[in-house]
């Protein structure tokens, strides 16, 4: 289920939060490493290979990414993760782009290293509530020394539709992230679409958070 999320909710196109709030998230900086959580086959991953930065993604999904470098007409290689049994990472030929095919909870024995930026969308909302805190601590632990963290999360009803996408509300956010983070609220929009009335519910907001280095 939380494969199938990732996927549904990354985009063909660019989300409209993110081209807005850019300029605050990548701050002019150049050559960033970027961390994408359950990428699915996002297509910014390319958008922000093509600008220049260094791209890393996890995703559970083998056939997710090898749809995303198919579709982003990419050639690639793949090659065992000889730290997380029956994992593999695929890289774009262009060297930029590295997408790790494992579970997320695995990935710290990977020895990735750490980042400057994360975009964080269809990745905590669609994490079993129960393991929030073992996933924010995962994040956490692959920020480097001035991070920008995008994370991107709904607000509806729980009493109606159970999730995924799982309701995260504004104190769960700041239990998670409040510790080490200074946590802004950029937006909140009107997410509601017709597909969201099999769900039950006639109302949900998308919020975006910004978090910063204490």
């Amino acid at each position: 289920m939380v494969q199938e999320l990732s996927l549904m909710l990354r985009s063909t196109r660019i989300p409209r939060l993110l081209k807005k709030h850019l300029d605050t998230f990548l701050k002019g900086e150049n050559g960033l490493r970027v961390f994408f959580p359950l990428c699915g086959k996002a297509v910014e991953m390319k958008w922000f290979a093509d600008r220049g930065h260094s791209v890393v993604g996890v995703e559970i999904s083998e056939l997710g990414i090898r749809e995303f470098f198919t579709e982003q007409d990419l050639s690639y290689s793949e090659e065992p993760v000889t730290e997380i049994p029956g994992a593999k990472v695929f890289k774009s030929c262009s060297g930029n782009i590295s997408l790790y095919c494992c579970s997320l909870f695995d990935l710290p024995r990977a020895n990735i290293g750490k980042f400057d930026r994360i975009w964080d969308r269809g990745a905590l909302v669609a994490v079993n509530p129960g393991d929030r805190k073992r996933y924010a601590d995962i994040m956490l632990s692959l920020t480097r020394t001035g991070f920008q963290y995008l994370l991107s999360v709904f607000s509806y009803d729980p009493t109606k539709h159970a999730g995924p996408p799982f309701y995260v509300p504004d104190a769960e956010v700041k239990k998670l992230f409040g510790s080490m983070c200074n946590i802004h609220c950029l937006e909140k929009v009107d997410a509601f679409e017709e597909r969201h009335k099999s769900w039950g519910i006639d109302c949900i907001i998308e919020k975006l958070y910004l978090f910063t280095e204490k």
